[in-house]
């Protein structure tokens, strides 16, 4: 008699997967909420508009937006705005009374005139920044003072300065100074959040390539595989995507900053190290594959 057929297995529940999908669904919501948050949180401080000066009735509106941030340049490009107020101004505030001119800051390049009766335009302006270095990405940080003098008919009239910025790679804390007619304010210039944590990601990503890397080598070397030609195409294209990774830096860093120096140049080196290894030892176990014995 034929022994009886095998009973069948029995399928695994639904149910199983759920303690997996459960933390997972979790950590998506965690993500997703910290990053709304942080977003908003950003949003808000480049939406802020910070006031200085005098509040008079009579006095010259400085609108005063950064446009840009050149790290490389040392400068950064400031959108100004002038509307008169009160009596200093007619046709609402489209043109001044008499001649006006706008004396800036020394970091400032360029004062301002604007002639009598005629139509007001936004003017474009480069400002000088100091302390920090290009070099110190992502963390550098640089300083700068704008301030504007207002004199209306050859006599000096009341400023406010209303100042934000809309240059989404920078943050910008502003600092009013003491002032009586002048508008002054201190600014604090540093990379954004975003900027910031994707940096950071982009050093954590290479060690972990880096890693993975010599992992590899390790595992072909130790195991006496030969010249496997999947593994080199593999560590070769992450010796070159590393690179075209790193162009991908939002900001365009120069070669040699603290990107480099923490993760891309090791990163390569380690790279590129293991694969002449990996070749070295392919070629020799292929020549002479009788003074090798695999470890087991």
């Amino acid at each position: 008699m034929a022994p009886p057929p095998d009973p069948p297995r029995p399928r695994r529940s639904g149910g199983s997967i759920l303690p997996v999908l459960l933390p997972i669904a979790v950590l998506i919501v965690v993500a997703v909420a910290v990053g709304s948050w942080l977003q908003f949180t950003e949003r808000e401080a480049g939406d802020t508009v910070h006031t200085v000066g005098s509040s008079a009735a009579d006095r010259v509106d400085v609108e005063a937006a950064v446009q840009r941030v050149d790290a490389v340049a040392r400068e950064l490009v400031l959108r100004v705005w002038v509307t008169p107020r009160g009596t200093l101004g007619e046709a609402q505030g489209a043109a001044p009374v008499a001649d006006l001119s706008l004396q800036t800051s020394g970091a400032t390049l360029g004062d301002l005139e604007f002639p009598a009766h005629e139509r007001l335009a936004t003017r474009d302006v480069q400002v000088a920044l100091s302390g920090g270095s290009i070099s110190d990405y992502p963390f550098d940080t640089y300083e700068t003072d704008i301030g504007f003098r207002a004199q209306l008919g050859g006599k000096q009239v009341p400023v406010r300065l209303l100042f934000s910025n809309n240059d989404t790679l920078f943050s910008i804390s502003a600092e009013p100074a003491p002032s009586r007619q002048e508008a002054v304010v201190a600014l604090r210039v540093s990379r954004s959040g975003s900027l910031l944590v994707f940096a950071v990601f982009m050093m954590v990503v290479m060690w972990a390539l880096a890693a993975s890397v010599l992992l590899g080598a390790w595992y072909l070397t130790t195991r006496t595989k030969g010249l496997v030609w999947p593994a080199l195409a593999w560590m070769a294209a992450t010796l070159f995507a590393l690179s075209a990774f790193r162009n991908t830096a939002p900001g365009t860093p120069p070669i040699g900053c603290v990107l480099d120096w923490f993760a891309f140049l090791w990163a390569e080196t380690i790279i590129a190290l293991c694969l002449i290894t990996v070749v070295i030892t392919g070629v020799h176990t292929a020549l002479h594959p009788d003074d090798t014995q695999p470890i087991r």
